[in-house]
């Protein structure tokens, strides 16, 4: 089980998406609505919470992505067919040098 969780509440379109990915038998309802839970470690969050300034988790310590970092993870899950597919998803969502100069830490001043 996992420590948190992304919630990816489902429009049309996305449950479009879940139905051809093949993970269609892990919708919830959450606060009423259609969405699909993603789990995530600590590790995950911290990464995340460093990446998007915004994130937020709640007392069920999920939290819901922007629209571009949701978008990102709806094709990375439409590419592995999985909902556990953070380790992968990570990578696209989790940009180390995001906001750093070119001469940032690690250049020596050159």
């Amino acid at each position: 089980m996992a420590d948190f969780y992304i919630n990816v509440f489902l429009d049309d379109e996305k449950l479009k998406k879940i139905e051809e990915a093949g993970v269609a038998d892990q919708i919830a309802e959450i606060d009423g609505k259609k969405a699909i839970q993603i789990g995530m470690t600590k590790k995950d969050k911290k990464k995340l919470v460093k990446g998007i300034d915004s994130l937020t988790f709640d007392d069920s310590n999920a939290c819901v992505l922007p629209e571009d970092a949701e978008t990102t993870l709806m094709a990375v899950i439409s590419e592995v067919k999985t909902l556990d597919c953070m380790k992968f998803a990570i990578i696209k969502l989790y940009n180390p040098l995001a906001g750093r100069g070119i001469s940032g830490r690690g250049s020596g001043g050159r």
